[in-house]
């Protein structure tokens, strides 16, 4: 089976965390903070209290602002680009409706495209179409490439990695395909930032803080190219600035002023640390972490991996057998083992999901011995 590469990423990443109660296989839920990030958090929640919450804003916006560079270089974008949110969720909303596409729009989604996200897409007014796609749920790129060439929706929405199933989607040729189009293309990378390359050549591209990145709950982020933000009506109004807004960056108008800026703050420090690590190492590590779940796993027991085994990702899924009850075997891993996992069901992504699937998703941290441990426990 396959060793592990960079064990100094896993020993400085556990090293840099409160211990955790358990073992934590669930970072496609939410990642753990560091130290560091949790102390940010709470000197810039004291220091609101000494000074006033928008006078502590002002003197961290030096240090957001790295934050909003750091996320743009990621996704191949500019710090201008770059608004702060409140999570994935309000991103998605404020991108929607803040481009009034006129009703009745277009917007191809992969069949597995997460539930919320279709929500979005219809309450601003537009009609989901399929993009086509293969049994695993990737992207079928000539697929997509006809649909663009004859019957080309107002844009393209894709999700680089579901939370439903760990299959990487070919974002940088559909990208390609979209550009040669002129068909904007906007990426979910909620589950992939900080997990997979996110830098494809997007228009737009939204997600969280709280997953692969093990920052803050409550602080999500959207990236928009000027090409995007000059079709979109601005959320805060410009005539509030006494120079007409004219020297704000132009993706700040999609900020809410009722943010959490600890938790924005908190996100900075997970971005350095995650720089710090080795964007390309931890991709690494992450990939073989697993693969080496699905090698333990598949056939234990009964239950089936749904990844192909060397699928770049570290979440892996798996079906049951026939009669088990996913949600009550994730609750007693919990619960008996201290294991912690996550069980999604079918309503996450219903035209791909036909019952709950056990989501195991291991962080830099995580060992073999972890993971050896819950393939037992799934054994009969």
């Amino acid at each position: 089976m396959s060793p592990l590469p960079h064990d100094d990423l896993g020993d400085r990443w556990r090293a840099a965390r409160p211990a955790a109660a358990g073992v934590h296989l669930d970072s496609a839920s939410c990642g753990r903070q560091s130290e560091a990030v949790l102390d940010a958090v709470a000197r810039h929640a004291r220091h609101e209290a000494e000074i006033g919450g928008y006078v502590a804003q002002g003197a961290a916006d030096g240090l957001l602002q790295q934050g909003r560079s750091v996320l743009a270089g990621l996704v191949g974008m500019a710090a201008a680009d770059v608004a702060f949110t409140e999570s994935a969720t309000s991103a998605v909303r404020t991108l929607l409706s803040a481009w009034r596409l006129p009703a009745g729009s277009r917007v191809a989604v992969l069949p597995g495209e997460y539930w919320h996200n279709v929500a979005a897409i219809e309450a601003a007014g537009c009609v989901p179409v399929l993009l086509p796609a293969d049994d695993l749920g990737r992207a079928d790129v000539e697929g997509v490439a006809r649909l663009l060439r004859t019957d080309p929706p107002a844009l393209v929405h894709l999700t680089l990695v579901a939370s439903h199933r760990g299959v990487v989607q070919p974002g940088r040729e559909v990208a390609a395909l979209c550009r040669a189009a002129g068909v904007p293309l906007v990426l979910d990378v909620a589950q992939a930032l900080g997990h997979v390359d996110c830098d494809l050549g997007a228009d737009a591209a939204y997600g969280t803080s709280r997953k692969w990145l093990a920052g803050p709950r409550g602080v999500g982020f959207l990236v928009v190219r000027p090409s995007v933000t000059a079709r979109l009506t601005p959320v805060t109004d410009p005539g509030r600035y006494d120079d007409g807004g004219a020297g704000v960056d132009h993706a700040r108008w999609y900020e809410s002023g009722e943010g959490h800026v600890a938790g924005r703050v908190g996100l900075t420090l997970a971005l350095g640390e995650h720089l710090a690590a080795g964007p390309d190492r931890v991709r690494e590590r992450l990939s073989a972490l697993g693969r080496a779940t699905r090698e333990r796993l598949d056939g234990r027991g009964g239950w089936r991996v749904a990844e192909p085994l060397e699928e770049p990702t570290a979440i892996t899924t798996l079906t049951a057998p026939d009669g088990v009850d996913v949600r009550g075997v994730s609750a007693r891993l919990r619960t008996e083992l201290g294991v912690l996992t996550t069980a999604p069901g079918r309503e996450r992504a219903p035209r791909e999901l036909t019952g709950p699937v056990l989501r195991v998703s291991p962080h830099l941290d995580a060992t073999l011995d972890q993971l050896d441990a819950l393939a037992t426990a799934l054994a009969p």
